[in-house]
């Protein structure tokens, strides 16, 4: 029988059979750690159920904020999703952090589609977005829809990710009108490292404040749900914040926004040489995660693992004054249910031919 999960209208399971056996509910019901389990109220008042894009909407009116982060695989996505975050952002920085590139420019469609699968395996309440990389959507707006939609089918995202302003609206229109939900993205923005010469933080420049603000209105206007306004100065994000209804993310964007995103790694400190000003480390994992390896080979080394504890061994023998039982003795003469006569060759057939005409019929079905 094929595993199935029933679930109520939130997504919470109301029970589970595996090989037509059902699971007992109480095991996940009473499990305060369960995945499925959560609080029934975040901090904010959010309930646990599915992130949609009318969900973030309705955080910004009420004043919650929005938690974001990047994540690029199963395990990190199952743990994040956990902790109750709210987006899950399978960035073009992959190609920086898992990739070793020295920009976002070399990622590929086909890249960021791998890894989205993997996020939305391990995710069952973030909302999932997925990057759209460079030069997939910037060629042209059939080009950008034919991959757009591979994203969202091929990958299962819950909405694409797109860099730039006012240029885009149109696209951003066709997307929509596609049912494929948008989230913008302006201010620094990494595809266009070479042109902006590095990544600088933007709108400091004479007029540069009115233009960003002009951006995200127009993609307001044209259908995006949420912008991410990155390395831009925290004056010009409150007043994109604050001129439009759609919530804003920032990333290096001040306090003012609606949201703020983060890279996992970055937050996790998993690279002692990157250290933006921006980024804020609440572990140091490069630190831990070498202290554990050099552990590990130590103990390699020296022959101190394997242990007992973790190394598998033949079944033991058996006690020398435990008595066996011989091999012409079946285990219906063991449970007493009928007894071999004395000299008998056979005592299996003389059992079988003593007991009732339906269990005996069994019986001989079984030992053939």
């Amino acid at each position: 029988m094929t595993p199935w999960i029933a679930c109520d209208c939130e997504g919470v399971p109301v029970a589970r059979r595996v090989c037509g056996r059902p699971a007992a509910l109480k095991l996940w019901q009473n499990n305060p750690n369960s995945r499925w389990h959560g609080k029934s109220e975040r901090e904010g008042g959010m309930k646990t159920s599915k992130v949609t894009i009318h969900t973030l909407k309705a955080m910004k009116e009420r004043g919650d904020r929005i938690a974001m982060l990047t994540a690029y695989d199963a395990t990190f996505a199952r743990l994040l999703d956990d902790s109750q975050i709210d987006i899950l952002l399978i960035g073009d920085s992959l190609g920086m952090v898992i990739q070793g590139q020295e920009t976002t420019l070399p990622v590929t469609l086909d890249e960021v589609i791998y890894h989205t699968r993997a996020v939305v395996r391990g995710t069952r309440r973030a909302q999932v977005v997925g990057d759209m990389p460079f030069m997939s959507y910037q060629s042209s707006i059939e080009n950008a829809l034919e991959n757009a939609g591979r994203l969202i089918k091929e990958g299962g995202c819950h909405a694409v990710k797109l860099e730039g302003g006012a240029q885009h609206t149109e696209l951003v229109t066709r997307l929509v009108a596609c049912g494929i939900p948008v989230m913008g993205h302006i201010g620094l923005t990494p595809q266009s490292f070479h042109q902006m010469g590095g990544f600088k933080v933007q709108g400091r420049g004479h007029g540069e404040a009115d233009r960003l603000v002009a951006d995200a209105r127009a993609l307001e206007e044209a259908g995006v749900y949420s912008i991410v306004l990155e390395g831009i100065p925290a004056e010009i994000a409150q007043r994109i914040t604050e001129s439009v209804a759609v919530p804003t993310i920032g990333i290096g964007a001040g306090p003012h926004c609606d949201g703020q995103v983060l890279v996992i790694y970055d937050l996790l400190g998993m690279n002692d040489a990157f250290k933006p000003k921006f980024v804020r480390r609440y572990e140091h994992l490069a630190t831990r995660i070498r202290t554990a390896v050099d552990s590990y080979i130590t103990d390699v080394r020296s022959g101190g693992f394997p242990s007992e504890q973790e190394t598998f061994f033949l079944a033991p023998k058996r006690p020398s004054n435990q008595k066996q039982v011989p091999a012409n003795v079946s285990a219906l003469s063991l449970a007493g249910v009928c007894q071999p006569e004395p000299g008998d060759a056979n005592p299996a057939t003389r059992e079988v031919d003593n007991l009732p005409g339906e269990l005996a019929g069994f019986y001989s079905s079984v030992n053939k």
